[in-house]
């Protein structure tokens, strides 16, 4: 009877046995943090001065309401990319390692920002996009590798602090762009003879982040340690080298049964939970529902972050706000800090307290007050200017907007949950990564060509994209119900 198992058990031994969380290894995590900020950094800083970018490479022809189309396809484009190379790219480091994924990562993201501010075409602008996306799996490559420094006791504490990176690029990329694009006009005394900055008036902006990279490659490569258990070396895994073990075999002149037998030996130490699993193997309802609900909750986020600057930047009688680089980059900043601080102070209390899943419904939930503020910003704008209820609807809506942010801490968590083992960690994180960059491929493109129909037609008096994305988070939230109450079950 004392074996007897019945539906309290569980509970009262998960009572008994609550862990002490495990102290987080804080160089090794510090080091993941400071080359993450690449990822939001150099994406962040486009975005205060992408649509002058546009205006001032004329592909509109003076058109100031295709403006939004066409910074929505420059926005695309990376996550076009990226989708047809990420599972590549994760599932790769399963194998060779988190380590040379990363360094790879991080030189196609400093070449490729250093290409965009060079270029003085809207392909060329493509282009460098293009190359981002397809040289950078960072993303899922380094989710997994946060995974595989916690455990079930501070993977929360752990996820509270990638918050860190994102909010610091989403603080200092948008102020970087705001202030330092055109320097020749903004900075004459410092500038105003340069030639170079007079041809390429967004050069500078560009090239802070990228020469943050390449430092980051640099710290990554000396300091990172590897976390995959028996990565594959490079050259091996590539063709370029034979194994050792078959080398001294050819020397020793074994026969070619016996020499199967011994080459297969090293790989029969590897206890299964620790090999890398078929993709089929991952197409299981655990991982399919984390990742359709990442793919969900990024589309309504990248939405939103797409039509927020061309709103701020488009002129109040057509719609939007009419604010400049510099005050857009700093509506951006400010979420950053607000985000940030709200992140690292509150979010793995309230994981802790709500679970994973009332945490997701909940940050998906605060888009919808977010995306019903953009009319009412600007009804008020029309009728009162630069008033301080304006500025006090706008601050409501930057606030509300954090709560977002929750549900990327609370869906990793499910993620990795879901993997079916240690060793297949890139792989489950590559395919959910993979749906993602499908979705923001499609966000910021159909997002703001929403919004250019929507104010060049007058549907609903310009505001249908307000409403259609309303809808998006309302069948987002149904499929947040579709999450298990445990993560980790």
């Amino acid at each position: 009877m004392t074996n007897r198992v019945d539906e309290e058990t569980p509970l009262l031994n998960q009572q008994k046995t609550k862990k002490k969380p495990t102290p987080l290894p804080w160089f090794q995590l510090s080091i993941v943090l400071f080359l993450q900020l690449s990822e939001p950094l150099t994406s962040q800083v486009i975005y205060p001065f992408s649509p002058e970018l546009i205006r001032d490479i004329g592909i509109t022809h003076g058109n100031e309401k295709k403006v939004g189309y066409y910074v929505g396809i420059m926005q695309s484009i990376f996550f076009l990319t990226q989708a047809f190379t990420v599972l590549h790219w994760s599932r790769t480091s399963d194998s060779v390692g988190r380590k040379p994924v990363i360094l790879i990562g991080l030189f196609g993201l400093s070449v490729s920002m250093y290409c965009f501010g060079l270029s003085r075409t809207f392909w060329g602008l493509v282009l460098s996009r293009s190359l981002n996306g397809a040289l950078n799996g960072n993303i899922g490559v380094i989710k997994s590798m946060m995974t595989e420094l916690t455990d079930t006791t501070n993977i929360a504490r752990a996820y509270a602090y990638m918050p860190i990176a994102w909010s610091t690029g989403g603080t200092l990329g948008p102020v970087i762009g705001g202030s330092l694009s055109r320097p020749v006009e903004r900075f004459p005394k410092l500038f105003g003879d340069n030639d170079f900055l007079k041809k390429y008036p967004y050069f500078l902006p560009c090239a802070v982040p990228a020469t943050y990279t390449a430092l980051a490659w640099l710290v990554t490569y000396l300091f990172l340690k590897e976390t995959v258990r028996h990565p594959v070396p490079v050259l091996q895994f590539l063709g370029l080298r034979k194994d050792k073990n078959d080398k001294k075999q050819l020397q020793n002149g074994v026969d070619a049964q016996e020499q199967g037998s011994i080459a297969s030996a090293p790989k029969q130490d590897i206890p299964d939970d620790e090999k890398p699993l078929p993709l089929r193997s991952l197409l299981i309802p655990k991982v399919i529902i984390a990742a359709g609900n990442y793919a969900s909750l990024s589309l309504v986020d990248i939405a939103y972050r797409a039509v927020q600057p061309v709103f701020l930047s488009t002129p109040i009688e057509d719609g939007g706000l009419g604010l400049s680089p510099a005050q857009i980059g700093n509506v951006m900043s400010a979420f950053g800090i607000l985000n940030g601080i709200f992140q690292i102070f509150f979010f793995a209390s309230i994981h802790d307290r709500w679970g994973s899943k009332r945490t997701f419904i909940v940050g998906i939930a605060a888009a919808l007050p977010v995306f019903a503020s953009f009319p009412i910003i600007n009804t008020l704008a029309r009728t009162q200017g630069y008033s301080a209820l304006v500025w006090s609807v706008l601050a409501f809506q930057v606030l509300v907007s954090i709560l977002i942010s929750l549900s990327y801490g609370a869906v990793f968590i499910f993620i990795a949950g879901a993997s079916p083992n240690r060793a297949s960690l890139g792989a489950t994180n590559g395919l959910s990564q993979m749906s993602v960059s499908v979705m923001r491929a499609i966000g910021p493109a159909a997002a703001n060509s929403l919004y250019s129909l929507s104010i060049d037609q007058g549907y609903l008096g310009g505001n249908l994209v307000y409403y259609i994305l309303m809808g998006v988070v309302v069948v987002a939230l149904y499929f947040s119900t579709l999450l298990p109450r445990d993560a980790w079950t």
